[in-house]
């Protein structure tokens, strides 16, 4: 079973009712789910993501303290800990008093803060632009089970995709960086025989490609060790998932070094195309680089769209 699945199923059968049956005062300031950190919380986790913090549990979110007391907080945390320790054949880790590290019982604010840097998810320009973004997708991952305020879905729901101006400016930098690594010091390094530094250049073009097409996609990346993955389930351009895959694990010697350079133009070729269906580009040429001052050009605010275009990435 998935941990996703397994938190859902075991706040039904535990959870729900110990909230209806010992709480019911407190009910309709609550809200409970799964998200954050972990793999099980994006659908990733698989039978080797369960040696370390997998387990039958979940969150209970609760509001500012004038409407949850820190002793209703308390009583709450004591309730969650009771709960049954075994469910379908995984064990509960032991909870500290104030809420274990990825479930029990945790503020919106603290959980907020924790990921984005704002209790309420409101980010000023400079936050949206340095904000990491496997923190963001932290914040909007996983699944709520029931949120009676709705305060923690509507948070959710303002940070599920960047502002448009914001996307741009971070599409823009991403594909100024895989155009001076791929399209320009791929070969160079090449040419003076450099060839660590060429398949540097290769992993480095395609981090930067992989970025601009989760931003094609409007959606985050998570973090690394889960980007193919995540790749590969986009409904644009996950096919480039193979070719990114190729350019980062073969050498750079003899025709491959050439091969890889097609590969290079190939991806390419194919944001170029995506970015011309979506309306972003008027440049003409195969040149990523031209094209990321042109998606540049159509960012709207001027004070965005003057910065630096590297200074969202």
């Amino acid at each position: 079973m998935k941990g996703l699945e397994l938190s859902r199923v075991y706040f039904e059968a535990y959870g729900r009712p110990m909230l209806e049956n010992e709480f019911p005062a407190l009910l309709p300031h609550l809200a409970a789910g799964l998200c954050g950190s972990g793999s099980e919380c994006f659908g990733f986790d698989d039978d080797i993501s369960q040696d370390h913090d997998f387990e039958p549990g979940f969150i209970i979110f609760l509001p500012e303290e004038d409407k949850v007391s820190r002793r209703d907080a308390f009583l709450l945390e004591r309730a969650y800990a009771k709960l049954p320790k075994e469910f379908e054949g995984f064990r509960r880790a032991s909870v500290a008093p104030v809420g274990g590290a990825r479930h029990g019982v945790i503020r919106i604010a603290d959980f907020f803060r924790e990921k984005v840097g704002s209790p309420d998810g409101v980010l000023t320009l400079g936050q949206w632009m340095s904000q990491p973004e496997e923190l963001l997708c932290e914040a909007v991952n996983g699944e709520v089970f029931f949120d009676s305020p709705g305060v923690l879905s509507s948070i959710r729901s303002s940070l599920a995709k960047y502002p448009r101006d914001i996307r741009l400016k971070k599409l823009a930098g991403r594909l100024l960086l895989a155009a001076q690594s791929g399209q320009y010091n791929y070969r160079r390094s090449l040419a003076h025989c450099e060839f660590a530094a060429a398949q540097l250049s290769a992993i480095r073009f395609a981090e930067n490609a992989m970025a601009a097409i989760f931003l094609l996609n409007d959606c985050y990346m998570p973090y690394y060790k889960w980007s193919f993955r995540a790749l590969r389930s986009l409904s644009k351009l996950s096919i480039e998932a193979e070719l990114f895959e190729y350019l980062i694990t073969t050498g750079c010697d003899g025709d491959i070094s050439d091969e890889k350079a097609d590969v290079i133009e190939s991806v390419a070729a194919d944001i170029i195309d995506e970015l011309t269906a979506q309306g972003l580009t008027k440049a003409v040429c195969g040149d990523l680089e031209k094209h990321a001052y042109s998606v540049n050009d159509h960012i709207s605010d001027p004070q965005i769209r003057n910065l630096h275009i590297l200074a969202a990435v």
